[in-house]
């Protein structure tokens, strides 16, 4: 088996991302993971999906921006670097308000073409503060300046190296529903859920576009997994350990993992450091 390229890996911050408990979920993955389609529904930034660089995957987020920047480093990697190069010299606060304000101007905006709004995105995930990614009602990104002195707004060699990776292999790109991401997973699917956290007390970072989700959809993702367990599929999900998730999965053939993660991102302090987080797995060794 080639060895995975360390070079393809993440190329922005997010809130929940996995980089923190790679390690821990790795014990947990099938054996023969590298004969599955590794289906991921809630992507983020990917630290599964790089880690195990899969030959076939499909992979989705909800969020419209970013999937349109991972279809930009697929197909159209050099105008991006281009982009990204020209913002390498953009970090400074007027700057960085003017470029985040953009989407404040609709029209000016829907002008923007996915490239330019891949560029932008990449570009305030590495200036703004903590490298959240949040947007408020209206769905405008509305995190503030970082004041970081040096960030490596482009990243050339490992977006080229992420570019060739999507390229060479089956990898399919969607932007839907995460029940209709995985509504062609089989016997020979792996499905790794890694949704917005269950936040009693609303520390966790959910803001990733307009709207939540809640514990309505915290309980549907439950019923999908469920289903995809009947249909012989193999799904390990994450989530926070709290006495609701618990209880959610309580009554289910599926086993509750306890584990712990580092998180170094959260919209609330309370949120940071170790904290208590659940593998649920939905198989048997």
């Amino acid at each position: 088996m080639a060895k995975n390229n360390p070079l393809i890996k993440p190329f922005l911050k997010w809130a929940g991302g996995k980089r923190q408990l790679l390690a821990e979920i790795k014990k947990y993955l099938p054996s023969d993971i590298n004969t599955y389609t590794y289906f991921e529904p809630f992507l983020g930034a990917g630290a599964v999906f790089f880690d195990l660089q899969q030959k076939k995957a499909v992979i989705n987020d909800f969020n419209e921006q970013l999937i349109l920047t991972y279809n930009a480093i697929k197909e159209n990697i050099d105008e991006l670097i281009v982009l990204l190069k020209k913002y390498q010299k953009k970090n400074d606060e007027d700057s960085f308000y003017k470029i985040r304000n953009i989407d404040r101007e609709q029209e000016k905006f829907l002008k923007l073409s996915n490239i330019e709004k891949a560029a932008r995105l990449i570009f305030l995930n590495k200036t703004c503060f903590n490298g959240l990614y949040r947007v408020n009602s209206q769905g405008f990104f509305n995190v503030p300046y970082g004041k970081y002195k040096n960030p490596a707004i482009c990243e050339e060699i490992t977006l080229r190296k992420i570019s060739d990776y999507l390229n060479s292999n089956k990898i399919e790109i969607l932007n839907c529903d995460f029940e209709t991401a995985v509504a062609k997973a089989g016997k020979k699917s792996f499905v790794y859920f890694d949704p917005p956290y269950h936040s009693p007390d609303k520390t966790n970072f959910t803001s990733y576009q307009a709207g939540r989700f809640n514990e309505n959809e915290q309980e549907r993702l439950r019923d999908v997994v469920i289903k995809l367990t009947n249909r012989g599929v193999k799904c390990l999900l994450s989530n926070s350990d709290t006495d609701y998730i618990r209880k959610l999965y309580k009554n289910t053939s599926l086993k509750i993992i306890p584990t712990q993660a580092k998180r170094a991102i959260n919209s609330d302090s309370a949120g940071r450091g170790n904290v208590n987080e659940v593998l649920i797995k939905n198989w048997k060794d």
